[in-house]
């Protein structure tokens, strides 16, 4: 067995790295004379010819390209020696993957991680993709839960559970300039005495029982009810909300038919100039005043801190559904329990 010595070929490593006896001494504050006497001993050690020169720097021989690529892959592993040492005495990371919906509101996700993300040691991956695709690599454990606006669907070769974590009402929101928009077109929508229909588009409107200039024009309740002013405003909602141009979900989002159907209700045909599969696109182009876009009431606060937008209306008993989908294993990931905790509590004040 060839025995050389490991100081000596790390010496022709740092040489073939740098080009040159010259610039290895530098590096390595040594004489280019002692440099080259361990070189030269480790090419008689191995008994191959390692170096050649080019010109007044070196070059590496057939034999010294071998030896570089195996001196390469020893010495790099000794440079991670300290990394590898260090995480093996410090406390061990708690991965959480977490699959997210691309129909799912991307503001919201922070709020309902929430409980976890203090956590030490933490490791979270987040990975964005179809409703379909997460459930495929839940029910394969590449992922430990998944959030989404719909639960699973019924599937006997996916055993997954589905727990409904709660709703956030929609809301409209827009910028400034579109809120001042908005209130001129909430005003042109008053019904005038005697005038139940002067919308037109409108087959079954009533004056409000509550004047109408009691109401703040910049948020109109939007709720539903049976009867009454609260059922009116929807219906005046849905008017003001025909005049302006609106952002809205794709249709691969739950709340997107929920909008559509909302809309039908009130007889109003909406003008939409955009449509978004991804919430955070949605939100970033309704923050550039494109248009009006439904949002669920939950990340209000982040959408006027953040984005400097404003909510407009509400939507009726539209709201946005959370949905926390698990794999079915004898043990719940403890991170994945907190969550659901957490988030049904958060749900619930």
């Amino acid at each position: 067995m060839t025995t050389y010595n490991y100081k000596h070929l790390y010496y022709f490593w740092v040489v073939a790295k740098e080009g040159g006896m010259s610039r290895a001494a530098e590096r390595l504050g040594m004489a280019v004379q002692t440099i080259s006497a361990q070189v030269r001993e480790l090419e008689r050690s191995l008994g191959h010819q390692l170096l050649k020169p080019v010109g007044r720097n070196v070059g590496l021989t057939e034999a010294g390209h071998a030896a570089y690529a195996q001196a390469e892959q020893l010495f790099q592993l000794g440079e991670q020696l300290p990394d590898v040492l260090r995480a093996a005495t410090e406390a061990p990371q708690i991965a959480l993957r977490v699959g997210i919906s691309d129909g799912l509101p991307k503001m919201a996700i922070p709020r309902l991680l929430g409980s976890v993300l203090a956590q030490p040691n933490l490791r979270l991956e987040c990975h964005d993709d179809e409703f379909e695709d997460l459930l495929a690599d839940l029910a394969l454990h590449r992922l430990d839960m998944v959030l989404a606006d719909r639960p699973a669907p019924p599937n006997d070769n996916v055993r997954v559970y589905s727990h409904a974590l709660g709703s956030s009402p929609i809301g409209w929101y827009g910028t400034p300039e579109l809120a001042a928009r908005w209130a001129t077109a909430w005003a042109a929508t008053a019904p005038e005495a005697g005038s139940p229909d002067r919308l037109g588009r409108l087959d079954r409107y009533a004056p409000p029982a509550v004047p109408p200039q009691t109401r703040h024009p910049v948020e109109a309740t939007g709720t539903e009810g049976a009867d009454g002013a609260d059922s009116e405003d929807a219906a005046r909602t849905a008017a003001t909300l025909a005049q302006l141009p609106l952002l809205l979900p794709t249709t691969h989002s739950a709340v997107r038919r929920r909008l559509a159907q909302w809309f039908e209700a009130h007889h109003v045909q909406p003008r939409v100039v955009g449509e978004f599969e991804d919430s955070a696109l949605l939100n970033t182009f309704g923050a550039t005043g494109m248009g009006v876009f439904p949002s669920p009431d939950l990340v209000k606060g982040d959408l006027h801190t953040r984005m400097g937008l404003q909510r407009l209306a509400g939507c009726g008993t539209v709201a946005e559904q959370f949905y926390l989908i698990g794999s079915e294993r004898k043990v719940m990931h403890p991170l994945v329990k907190q969550v659901l905790a957490h988030d049904q509590t958060l749900f619930d004040s």
